[in-house]
């Protein structure tokens, strides 16, 4: 069916644009932003139809796994570690996600996952390359 995009699978963090300025706009504190900075962060994806299952594995054995429905509202948690509640909508096989202060859209292209946050203007783009 049309916009059933496979997103199950690992990914590693490949490469990122505009980094800097995006963390400063959503006001991350600066002992995170180094932490993300080049991090070669692991996205694990596992899809069932519209249940979506995201964890993120960082370097040193940190973990953030954020369960969601398709077009139901679910409790999730920012890169920041904040909580908040949103509800994911899938459009053209793309995942769009609205944080409290970004929009977050998650696609896979060419088999990578690629991830765009935008903040007031200022666009984030992070690729990670399949591995498992």
């Amino acid at each position: 069916p049309k916009g059933t995009m496979a997103f199950s699978g690992k990914y590693e963090f490949e490469s990122d644009e505009n980094y800097d300025a995006f963390v400063q706009k959503i006001g991350l504190p600066s002992d995170k932003v180094e932490m993300g900075r080049n991090c070669k962060i692991v996205t694990e994806v596992v899809q069932n139809g519209n249940d979506f299952t995201w964890t993120l594995h960082f370097p040193g054995g940190r973990t953030t796994t954020n369960t969601f429905t398709v077009g139901k509202e679910a409790d999730m948690e920012t890169m920041g570690g904040k909580k908040f509640k949103a509800t994911v909508k899938m459009e053209d096989g793309k995942l769009i996600a609205e944080f409290p202060n970004y929009r977050h859209v998650s696609e896979i292209c060419g088999g990578k996952l690629v991830e765009t946050s935008t903040c007031s203007g200022v666009v984030y783009k992070r690729t990670s390359k399949k591995i498992a």
